[in-house]
């Protein structure tokens, strides 16, 4: 996935009301639309180099948007409104491996009136669901995790992916991790206990769990290689 516009770089000052983060750009300071309603915990330290987009629509209240913050010398994408869009770059091009040459993608396909998944892809006439992750969160070195926060959605998920495996679908969750310099990939369970033991439920009735991390620059995102799921 492809900036459309060259971003801007800047310093982070504060992030509140959770939508909102105040950014140093040269000897102005702005304020930038967050578009990641999660905790962000580890990345909101003062002084941290972010990357911001522009956008000239009058009819935007915010003509800035946090993109991209850099932590300990590596980039982490928090846009979470993009994470279809590169899951989906990602599947057309080939780049999951595991879910390669499908004959068709189709996003944002519902499974029942509760609960819609964010592609069905169909490949030699297997109907596959896959849900998307976006991962921000690295507490110990090299290491990615997922949730930063408690997430009831998260747990429906799994539960419903697990039905669908019931019906004859075959189930994916792909954690897309947005963060440079890491090596594997485990869920937060002192974080979210309820959602760890249904990850372990999931993965014990047929859900195939898959963590890809992604290439950041401040022109693109792109999903680059898989990595190592912990489990302990």
């Amino acid at each position: 996935m492809e900036f459309t516009k060259s971003l801007i770089k800047g310093k982070f000052i504060k992030r509140y009301k959770r939508f909102f983060v105040d950014i140093k750009l040269d000897k102005e300071i702005i304020t930038a639309h967050c578009p990641n309603t999660g905790s962000m915990k580890g990345l909101l330290d003062e002084g941290n180099q972010v990357y911001v987009s522009k956008n000239d629509n009058p009819k935007r209240k915010l003509k800035y948007t946090l993109e991209i913050i850099k932590v300990k010398e590596n980039l982490v994408g928090v846009n979470t409104h993009f994470a279809n869009k590169i899951a989906y770059h990602g599947l057309s091009n080939n780049l999951v491996e595991e879910i390669s040459n499908s004959d068709n993608i189709k996003p944002e396909v519902y499974f029942d009136k509760q609960t819609r998944f964010d592609f069905l892809v169909e490949k030699n006439k297997q109907k596959i669901f896959v849900e998307v992750k976006n991962v921000t969160l690295r507490r110990e070195e090299k290491i990615a995790e997922f949730p930063d926060a408690v997430t009831t959605r998260g747990s429906k998920h799994l539960k419903t992916l697990i039905e669908a495996i019931k019906q004859g679908y075959k189930s994916y969750l792909l954690f897309l991790v947005q963060i440079e310099g890491v090596e594997s990939f485990k869920i937060a369970k002192d974080i979210d206990k309820e959602y760890y033991k249904n990850y372990l439920l999931a993965k014990k009735a047929g859900v195939i769990f898959l963590a890809y991390q992604c290439k950041i620059s401040s022109k693109e995102i792109k999903i680059d290689k898989r990595i190592k799921i912990i489990d302990a």
